[in-house]
């Protein structure tokens, strides 16, 4: 399952979806929030391509359950102003066995932070408009990993 909001993302109620069934036997989920360093952060804008941002992460979530022996993934990421101690994203993998979950979880949240059409903006506390954020070499060093494994 995947989703795009602008909405806050209801975690609880996510995480009551996954755990149903009598065979799940471990439920990993991944929150992220937008953080403030150094106290000047008003907000993100969070940017998306519709339609392309949804099909590519329903890629990376088929391609995650191709991977792994798992009951369902879940991968929801939000667009537009998110204030400091929000969630922006949120994942979730359920297996009968915790080691499938964990190593699946991880591997949908470094593929989504990597390859999803997102862009974030800073909007700053003096008012301004801080430039795009630049992508992190450890968030590549994070999917490369998945190729030697």
């Amino acid at each position: 399952m995947v989703r795009i909001q602008a909405e806050n993302i209801d975690i609880a109620a996510e995480i009551a979806a996954m755990t149903g069934g009598a065979a799940v036997g471990g439920l990993v989920t991944f929150s992220g929030y937008c953080r403030d360093e150094g106290g000047r952060l008003a907000a993100l804008e969070l940017e998306h391509y519709p339609g392309m941002a949804e099909r590519e992460i329903a890629r990376i979530a088929r391609e995650t359950l191709a991977r792994w022996p798992l009951f369902g993934c879940r991968a929801i990421h939000r667009y537009g102003r998110v204030a400091p101690g929000e969630e922006i994203v949120f994942v979730a993998c359920s297996s009968a066995h915790r080691q499938a979950a964990f190593e699946a979880a991880s591997y949908l949240m470094d593929f989504l932070k990597t390859q999803a059409p997102f862009w974030k903006r800073e909007h700053l506390v003096d008012g301004s408009t801080g430039g795009w954020v630049e992508a992190k070499d450890t968030d590549d060093a994070a999917t490369d990993r998945w190729h030697r494994i």
